[in-house]
């Protein structure tokens, strides 16, 4: 199974990059993990809403070209389904199970994603109401599928 995560912004904090390098080096042997960043729209700390929106989409374009026709696609949004990690396993195996190789995770910058990123989507996902730093997310993210991956091996690992 080919997983992607395609995320605005390049990851600049060097403990979180450490992370995110050991579970895709733990997650070598079980799948094949793409990680995808693009430009971050330069923006002032205040906008307006169609400042905001100007960004979404623009950003949002940019991840729109890094997904394949054939990806199934789970946007990161607050509004999206809350998941367990026992769920978000059984998300991967059914698609697996069903012939869906290529899952792209997707993460938006500080505005968010662009509607038109949340429409490609088939899934929504949310890791709960509070806000948390993209570049922290991707992190997050990472050690959840790595744990999805070992609950659906069957193997241990730690509560």
């Amino acid at each position: 199974m080919l997983i992607q995560i395609a995320a605005v912004g390049k990851l600049k904090e060097k403990y979180l990059a450490m992370g995110i390098a050991e579970y895709a080096k733990r997650l070598g042997p079980y799948v094949k993990l793409v990680l995808t960043e693009v430009a971050d729209e330069r923006a002032p700390e205040t906008m307006s809403a169609a400042e905001e929106a100007m960004v979404r989409e623009r950003e949002g374009e940019r991840l729109l070209a890094q997904l394949k026709p054939e990806a199934h696609v789970v946007a990161l949004a607050l509004e999206g389904e809350l998941w367990s990690s026992e769920d978000l396993a059984g998300q991967l195996d059914r698609l697996a199970t069903y012939g869906r190789s290529h899952v792209a995770f997707v993460i938006g910058g500080s505005t968010g994603l662009s509607p038109a990123v949340l429409r490609r989507a088939q899934q929504k996902l949310s890791f709960g109401r509070m806000t948390l730093p993209h570049q922290l997310m991707r992190l997050v993210l990472v050690e959840q599928i790595y744990r999805a991956v070992k609950i659906n091996r069957g193997e241990p690992y730690h509560k």
